[in-house]
């Protein structure tokens, strides 16, 4: 036997709980996918809250410039 073929086996060897050591390679990658996305998730959430909370700053502030033109042809 190879050392290549001695490595190939070994990795596809059975764990004490059923699993193979490939197969838990497999869930690693695609936890760390699901938790790379759900970052990305994450951070888009944080720039749209963002986004929106400088689009009603900016309504709020339209509003008060309204509200001291109103009050001054009052006056």
């Amino acid at each position: 036997m190879t050392p290549a073929t001695r490595s190939i086996q070994h990795t596809q060897t059975t764990d004490p709980n059923g699993s193979t050591t490939m197969n838990t390679m497999q869930e690693d990658l695609a936890r760390a996918h699901m938790s790379m996305r759900l970052g990305e998730a994450q951070s888009m959430r944080a720039g749209h809250q963002l986004a929106r909370a400088r689009r009603l700053s900016r309504k709020a502030e339209r509003a008060a410039q309204q509200a001291r033109l109103a009050l001054a042809r009052a006056l």
